[in-house]
């Protein structure tokens, strides 16, 4: 069994007024996103994956897009993303957080990619 305590160990900045940390096991991963940039004037660029994916917004205002449809969710709220689904997101708050979690893992996020 693994126990993180937070703050954890690994946060990393991905973009300027964005961190992630995240915690997995051998086929499932949780990523914590911490946005400070918002509220953004236009959404991020759309993409895609195979994993499939479940957001839970933790805390602030967030404009989810996916596969053509537009959702504003708050602290509380969960969104399912199926694999291979176009989605991006808008944040409509200064804080956000946001708790994602994947499965299968995403391999580019251990190896230090930018995703």
């Amino acid at each position: 069994m693994s126990v993180t305590p937070h703050p954890q160990p690994h946060r990393k900045g991905i973009a300027p007024g964005r961190e992630r940390y995240l915690a997995h096991g051998e086929h499932l991963m949780t990523v914590v996103l911490d946005l400070t940039d918002g509220p953004a004037a236009e959404p991020d660029p759309p993409h895609s994956h195979p994993h499939e994916q479940i957001t839970y917004v933790a805390a602030g205002n967030v404009r989810f897009f996916l596969d053509g449809d537009v959702y504003d969710l708050s602290a509380g709220d969960l969104i399912v993303v199926p694999s291979n689904i176009p989605h991006s997101i808008q944040t409509l708050s200064a804080y956000v957080r946001l708790v994602d979690t994947f499965h299968p893992i995403r391999e580019e996020f251990l190896s230090g990619e930018r995703s």
